[in-house]
């Protein structure tokens, strides 16, 4: 059993079915892309595994233990082996870059300031960022707005890292820049991440494992090199952008 396990995860928002007895298993210390169309329930696939929402049934286990009916503080406990970095990194305005990254410190823990003044500055430093702790997040660009970011997501020493669009808006290199940092925060952290991306290009160089969301299941999970080369229609339109195939242009 994976890190993550869904297992028959089923959920609807009114009369809208958005996950349809899915089933998946994430891999410990590896990253793995999640990916499908729009609206097609990828971010709510995230939310469940965090434990913000809860699924109208089957199961969801991490490390092995089943989650749905977790109180709410057993499942905030569960959530600080988490990190999540947010599409737009959701930065507190008001707080400089060292009050955003050591807000989940004060929160969660009862460290010094001497001692969470060294780990903020060791999490800026991890993610390439500087000299920027008195910034605001309105003086930084994108891509060091999600660098920050980051290393909020990492100061509670997480296992497991959810990323929401992390390129979304950023120009080309600073989308392989991203990318990279990725990459080594995976490696040197030993993380296990889940992306949810639709950039084709990043999916397959961040992803050692790739699953193919599509109403409402999984309907192909496997290593980035097997998704590449693989015959199954749904996945050779996906990845091709055809409007010839089984998924539909609506």
């Amino acid at each position: 059993m994976g890190i993550i396990r869904f297992e028959k995860v089923t959920k609807s928002f009114k009369d809208q079915l958005v996950l349809n007895e899915l089933d998946l298993d994430i891999a410990e210390g590896k990253t793995t892309v999640i990916v499908g169309r729009s609206g097609g329930g990828k971010s709510v696939l995230l939310k469940h595994a965090i434990g913000l929402i809860k699924p109208d049934s089957g199961e969801i286990f991490i490390d092995g233990k089943p989650t749905t009916k977790l109180g709410e503080f057993a499942h905030n406990e569960l959530r600080k082996i988490f990190g999540m970095l947010f599409q737009e990194a959701a930065l507190f305005d008001s707080m400089t870059v060292f009050e955003n990254v050591a807000f989940p410190l004060r929160e969660h823990t009862r460290k010094s300031a001497a001692e969470i003044a060294t780990i903020v500055k060791e999490r800026l430093n991890a993610v390439g960022l500087v000299r920027v702790d008195k910034k605001m997040p309105s003086e930084l660009s994108g891509g060091m707005r999600k660098r920050v970011g980051l290393a909020r997501a990492l100061v509670l020493n997480p296992r497991i890292v959810l990323f929401d669009e992390p390129t979304t808006g950023l120009d080309p290199i600073m989308t392989k820049a991203i990318n990279s940092l990725i990459i080594d925060t995976q490696r040197h952290f030993n993380l296990t991440c889940v992306v949810i991306s639709h950039d084709v290009e990043s999916i397959f160089e961040i992803g050692d494992d790739i699953a193919l969301l599509y109403d409402g299941k999984i309907v192909e999970h496997s290593d980035t090199f097997s998704m590449r080369n693989s015959t199954n229609p749904l996945v050779k339109q996906f990845f091709s952008g055809s409007q010839e195939g089984p998924i539909q242009i609506i």
